[in-house]
């Protein structure tokens, strides 16, 4: 048995370079939605000339758009199936995973400031911790007055 192991205790196995594509790390179905909102904002920036001269030409048109403005429309759907491939799809999911960290912060400060309002509600108005209003539970000025 020591004989198969190799000399510097480690195995002879080496773990290939995989493109990230094809293990793509688990998302939930929001998380899944939010990717392909950025995947498709990328394409449509991409081919935002494109989309504009179809949207020009389509203006004031109702069901003849796609016959009268064939050409822009071919131009349009040539221009985002040329960008819409794996690699802008691995982009997205590369630039949602960057930008993680920044909607934790903006979630963190949303929560914050709504703990703020609340807990200045809460005294603006009088409450208690449920929602009740703190009633003053001093001496009554009729009790002060029969002493």
């Amino acid at each position: 048995m020591a004989a198969m192991a190799a000399p510097n205790g480690s195995t002879n196995r080496s773990v290939p370079e995989v493109d990230p594509s094809k293990r793509p790390i688990p998302l939930s179905a929001s998380q899944e939605a939010q990717v392909r909102e950025i995947y498709h904002k990328n394409v449509r920036n991409k081919c935002a000339d494109e989309v504009r001269d179809f949207a020009a030409c389509a203006t004031n048109k109702t069901f003849t758009a796609p016959f009268v403005c064939r050409a822009q429309r071919r131009a349009m759907n040539t221009c985002m199936i040329q960008f819409a491939t794996q690699a802008e799809q691995d982009a997205a999911r590369a630039e949602w995973f960057a930008t993680r960290d920044q909607r934790r912060r903006e979630r963190e400060l949303k929560e914050e400031k709504r703990k703020e309002q609340e807990k200045f509600h809460k005294e603006w108005w009088g409450l208690d911790d449920q929602g009740r209003r703190i009633l003053n539970k001093g001496p009554k000025p009729d009790d002060q007055t029969k002493e």
